[in-house]
């Protein structure tokens, strides 16, 4: 309401400006136009406003049908369907059964302070009393729990996430249909002020990880339906990952958010875990605790062995024999948890490599061989992975990128995340472009895009005054709408017709509403300035041609295709990124058709020719496509990426390095999001010594 005044009283202001101007002059054509254009933007504005004040006061007191049984069933079966189509590749991608899974023992803890009562957890024995549990034997100890609540704990590297994502699939196999689908998702994520119920936090997830359950034929809030009625089993993530403070008020909230049917699965550090619970003075209630046993150089060297090729190198007996005789006290510490067995498995095992060095540094400190597998493991992956160089291969990259490039670049997203508290673990590669101050950005894009107008307009016009006007205007007019791009979130566009052909017939009801308010606007314009009768019709049906249109196309239906989600399937990062850009497509095609029709309305004034009017008419459709909508998360990408590609932070083509990172085992997706296959990595990364300019500006750019 506010944009349409203060563009109702431009509109006037250049009125009665273009009155005291020539007619065939080129700045007195040029408010012309302006003045048509801004009191038809003034017409949509305060169209808009009124459409959307009416459309509030119709439905404000109209209930929200509730979805029924059938509905409900649906959304969990197609819920199940793409958690378990999203953690099924990851665990392809990740070999987390390949040859078979890691044999690291799962007992009930020993700390009594961790864990309820026994006869809460449990009827009768306390569930996981032995060692060695293959995952279906977890998962049927796991539902003979009273509340089925179980807090998966251990030190670092030890396989938590992996149980918890093999928990999920095994799940999933072996559901029915009364049973809550498993969903895993990072504590991180969950801002405990906006959400202070478990249940709100997680309905928000749903919504936006699986926008499938947002579909128009399954009723309205199916989210937040299935988890107030427990239809949601949350594998809530790295609750280690938050500050001591957030971690105990996240671990009381989960306790106050409970009802006695809520299940839940939680990973957390066991010492984290303690503090938090010596902190609030209370264990999460009715939930079982197991921690990991260490594995037995024994079980390690026998794994080990079954990854090996059939000829494996000539080092390799001696550095399987030397773990299980307890030889190498660093190597067998190391081996001891998935994650240093899997660092063992990359660096030396998958790319063939002499592994005498395990031997050497076996003897000595644990850290230090850890922090050498570490330093290997990017060299390692890069090299035994090639790039495909053909149709895309799920485990190997598409792009040649060498090992100092991905581990500069790395190193730099994790420090990014280091530094940001809110959310440690996810790179959204909208994040990207709050990694650095827009507002250099914001100057260029808005001075490029001002010099571009201006100089269009001066030689159409041939007036330098009128060019260099509206070009100021325009680069004004960007500078200020594109600050919230860089905040903004990826959106999708949904064109179904579905039950929405009433939504369209009132677009276009409100189209001619907007239309008949501009007509208005332009009869009052052209009466205060005592045009002739002819005149008035004529500017009142032009400027509530261009408001009446512009409303529909520009306005009405990019709301009514543009949505806060990305696909109807699970989304990866990759769809998000292409529906985003998509929707901006759509957005930019449908400023330059009201652009030809408002160039179209105006070819009647008097100009030259009818290269003024078409031309400009392209030109403000096509930065008003631009600007509206409310999802700018692509362009707010494509420009923030060169600068940090100049400053050798990340590669030109920064989405396609995050996909094949991912490709080579060092990222993981969840949802939209890429985060560090591990978060000791992550840190490890984090630590490195930072390079001086000097040394970083001769590094590769990796600008190709």
């Amino acid at each position: 309401m506010v944009l349409g005044v203060l563009l109702l009283a431009l509109a006037s202001a250049l009125l009665f400006w273009a009155k005291g101007l020539k007619t065939g002059e080129p700045l007195g054509m040029a408010a012309g136009t302006a003045n048509i254009v801004a009191a038809a933007t003034a017409a949509v504005g305060l169209g808009n406003a009124l459409v959307q004040f009416l459309s509030w006061w119709r439905k404000r007191g109209a209930p929200a049908p509730a979805p029924t049984s059938a509905d409900i069933g649906t959304a969990k079966d197609i819920l199940a369907g793409l958690v378990a189509q999203q953690w099924r590749d990851e665990t392809v991608l990740r070999s987390l059964c390949d040859p078979e899974p890691m044999p690291l023992p799962w007992r009930s803890t020993e700390r009594r302070e961790l864990a309820d009562h026994p006869e809460i957890i449990a009827k009768g024995t306390v569930a996981f009393p032995g060692l060695d549990v293959h995952i279906a034997d977890m998962a049927r100890n796991f539902r003979a729990l009273r509340c089925r609540r179980l807090v998966i704990l251990g030190g670092p590297g030890t396989g938590k996430t992996t149980l918890a994502v093999q928990l999920v699939l095994e799940l999933l196999r072996t559901r029915q249909p009364e049973e809550p689908v498993p969903v895993l998702v990072s504590v991180a994520r969950w801002d405990d002020r906006a959400h202070p119920r478990l249940q709100d936090w997680l309905a928000a997830c749903l919504a936006m990880d699986y926008p499938a359950l947002r579909a128009d034929d399954l009723g309205p809030g199916l989210p937040e339906t299935l988890v107030a009625r427990g239809e949601v089993l949350p594998v809530i993530d790295g609750l280690d990952e938050l500050s001591g403070r957030a971690r105990a008020d996240m671990l009381a909230a989960l306790n106050r958010s409970m009802c006695e049917t809520d299940q839940l699965i939680l990973t957390c550090r066991t010492a984290q875990f303690a503090e938090s619970v010596q902190e609030i003075g209370d264990v999460l209630t009715a939930a079982a605790v197991i921690e990991p046993q260490p594995m037995s150089p024994a079980a390690a060297a026998g794994y080990l062995g079954a990854c090996l090729p059939p000829v494996p190198h000539t080092t390799w007996p001696q550095v399987l024999e030397a773990l299980r005789t307890g030889a190498v006290p660093a190597l067998a510490e190391v081996a001891s948890a998935s994650l240093g067995l899997w660092l063992i498995r990359a660096t030396y095992i998958a790319p063939r490599v002499d592994p005498a060095p395990l031997l050497g540094l076996g003897r000595g400190s644990a850290a230090e061989l850890h922090d050498h597998l570490c330093d290997r493991l990017i060299p390692a992956l890069v090299s035994a992975r090639p790039p495909a160089g053909g149709p895309v291969q799920p485990f190997r990259p598409q792009h040649a990128w060498t090992p100092e490039q991905v581990g500069r670049w790395l190193t730099y997203l994790s420090r990014e995340l280091t530094r940001d508290t809110a959310d440690p673990r996810d790179v959204g590669w909208w994040h990207l472009a709050r990694y650095t101050p827009s507002l250099p950005v914001r100057v260029w894009a808005a001075l490029v895009i001002g010099v571009v107008v201006g100089l269009a307009f001066t030689l159409l016009t041939a007036s330098l005054q009128a060019g260099a006007l509206i070009g100021l205007l325009s680069a004004l007019l960007v500078m200020v709408l594109i600050g919230s791009w860089f905040t903004e979130s990826p959106g999708h566009a949904d064109f179904h017709l579905r039950g929405r052909r009433s939504e369209l017939l009132g677009i276009l009801r409100d189209g001619l509403i907007v239309g008949a308010l501009g007509a208005l606007v332009g009869w009052l314009m052209a009466t205060s300035i005592r045009a002739p009768m002819k005149a008035a019709w004529a500017g009142a049906m032009d400027i509530g041609l261009l408001a009446g249109i512009g409303f529909v196309v520009v306005l009405s239906l990019i709301r009514w295709v543009e949505h806060p989600t990305t696909t109807a399937t699970a989304r990866s990062p990759r769809s998000t990124w292409r529906a985003d850009r998509n929707l901006t497509v759509i957005r930019i095609i449908s400023g330059l058709v009201v652009g030809v029709m408002g160039g179209a309305i105006v070819l009647h004034a008097p100009l030259p020719n009818g290269t003024v009017a078409v031309v400009g008419g392209l030109l403000l459709g096509l930065l008003f496509g631009l600007m509206l909508g409310s999802h700018h998360a692509w362009l707010a990408y494509k420009l923030t990426v060169p600068r940090l590609a100049t400053k050798g932070r990340l590669p030109l083509r920064a989405m396609a390095f995050l996909d094949d990172a991912h490709r080579l085992g060092l990222l993981r997706t969840e949802g939209p999001y890429y985060q560090f296959r591990h978060i000791e990595l992550q840190q490890h990364l984090a630590r490195r010594r930072q390079m001086p300019p000097e040394e970083e500006a001769r590094q590769p750019s990796g600008l190709r």
